[in-house]
């Protein structure tokens, strides 16, 4: 019964991952009807590139704010929205909202507010006497707007999947904890946030995954890659940007697969380990 799809995901997931492996070893441009096996050439020309510390690094800041910015303010959202309030089934929906659309719209409805010159954002500092930063133009700033908007977009899930841990945590801990007079902060760090870990471990891993995979926002933000070029845009840039190199592309591909492999395999062997599923 499971052959089936066994076999469409060896041809579909398997299959272009190893004939891209293949790719990585061939000094091949786009398009072209040959190719010049070079072996590990193209590994050895991207770690030796002046650019590669610059890539590295925006894969690692981007990475690690957009994953930490969206579990923290996740699970802030997600405490806030777990309380009897009037509207909070609203609320939910509103925070979750964003995570559904479109990468696409989103980077363009941010592109525009971020505009150093016609943007919604700048109108207000110029209302106040202020100047607009170029978030556009300066290669740091680049990377600090495609962060809060990747955030923003992303610590919907987080909370969603935090509200519905905070949910279905055994009520009776929580109440032996407050009669042993436990108030509501030493609760949370002493008793909530210990049983969340397997709540916690699941995003980290997933959100780890998805960060070093981001690519929409960031290409329709930056479409030339000014102080964001992480991996997997680098990769883009190289292959169908203007160098049309699709060796060296595949070449970066795998670093990033290899990468996500190891960050995946080191969580499962270390962080796990701090989880109670009890």
């Amino acid at each position: 019964m499971a052959l089936p799809n066994l076999a469409l995901i060896a041809f579909f997931t398997y299959r272009p991952l190893l004939v891209n492996m293949y790719y990585s070893t061939l000094d091949w441009t786009l398009g072209a009807m040959d190719a010049t096996v070079v072996g590990f050439g193209n590994y050895v020309e991207f770690f030796t590139s002046p650019d590669a510390p610059a890539v590295l690094g925006a894969t690692g800041i981007f990475t690690v704010a957009t994953v930490g910015g969206s579990m923290v303010l996740g699970l802030l959202v997600a405490v806030s929205l777990n309380q009897k309030v009037p509207g909070r089934t609203l609320a939910r929906s509103a925070v979750f909202a964003p995570y559904v659309l479109s990468g696409v719209g989103v980077g363009m409805v941010w592109l525009f507010i971020f505009d150093p010159v016609y943007g919604a954002l700048s109108w207000v500092l110029r209302s106040v006497g202020m100047a607009s930063p170029q978030w556009i133009n300066d290669p740091k700033l680049s990377l600090v707007m495609v962060i809060i908007v990747y955030v923003w977009k992303n610590l919907g899930y987080c909370a969603v999947v935090y509200l519905a841990g905070l949910q279905s945590l055994p009520q009776d801990v929580m109440e032996a904890a407050a009669l042993d007079g436990a108030g509501p902060l030493r609760r949370f760090f002493l008793v909530s946030f210990p049983l969340l870990s397997p709540t916690t471990f699941f995003l980290l891993i997933t959100s780890l995954l998805s960060s070093l995979q981001a690519f929409d926002i960031i290409k329709i933000m930056t479409p030339t890659g000014n102080g964001t070029g992480t991996l997997i845009f680098e990769a883009y840039l190289q292959a169908f940007g203007a160098y049309n190199r699709a060796g060296y592309s595949a070449a970066i591909s795998v670093v990033l697969f290899v990468l996500l492999l190891i960050m995946t395999g080191l969580q499962l062997r270390f962080v796990e380990r701090k989880v109670h599923y009890a």
